[in-house]
């Protein structure tokens, strides 16, 4: 059973993109060449995204390879498929990673355990449920990858599809 999914990198120093096509590589077990474009939103750092095809499991291990580079914003997604939900990972330098399952129309599905250590936190912290529960959907990220993704309306993707 295979999957689909997008990498998105929203924003690398030009240094660094070599580096992320190599790592892509390695997980796709695929030679990739990606179409790297200035990016508007940072000067000074570089975007591309890629559509891709592999093994359920193939967005953590795309995410696990990028996350150590602590001056990336990318984002990974994958569809769910017969034998596993959907997901979706997103990462910033100032935020780290994020990580949701989603389901087939890919809406974020928030397991009850999440649900009620955030009740939890609320409570015994004073925190506020909304903002406990922004997080749990990813909403910091979503606002701090917004002004990149907006700037990345109209660029090509490139399908690659795994070799098995």
């Amino acid at each position: 059973m295979t999957t689909r999914g997008v990498l998105y990198v929203h924003s690398a120093p030009r240094a660094l993109c070599p580096h992320v096509e190599w790592a892509v590589a390695g997980v796709l077990g695929a030679r990739v060449n990606l179409d790297w474009i200035k990016q508007p939103a940072s000067p000074g750092t570089w975007r591309a995204e890629l559509s891709w095809q592999g093994d359920p499991g193939t967005a953590s291990k795309l995410a696990s390879a990028l996350r150590g580079w602590h001056l990336l914003r990318f984002e990974v997604t994958a569809e769910p498929c017969a034998t596993a939900e959907g997901e979706r990972y997103s990462s910033t330098p100032s935020l780290g990673i994020f990580h949701a399952v989603t389901g087939i129309h890919g809406d974020i599905l928030i397991p009850e355990d999440r649900l009620r250590a955030a009740l939890a936190r609320a409570e015994a912290e004073g925190a506020v449920l909304a903002d406990e529960l922004h997080k749990l959907l990813g909403k910091p990220w979503d606002d701090e990858l917004e002004a990149f993704r907006y700037a990345g309306e109209g660029a090509p993707v490139r399908w690659l599809h795994q070799v098995v």
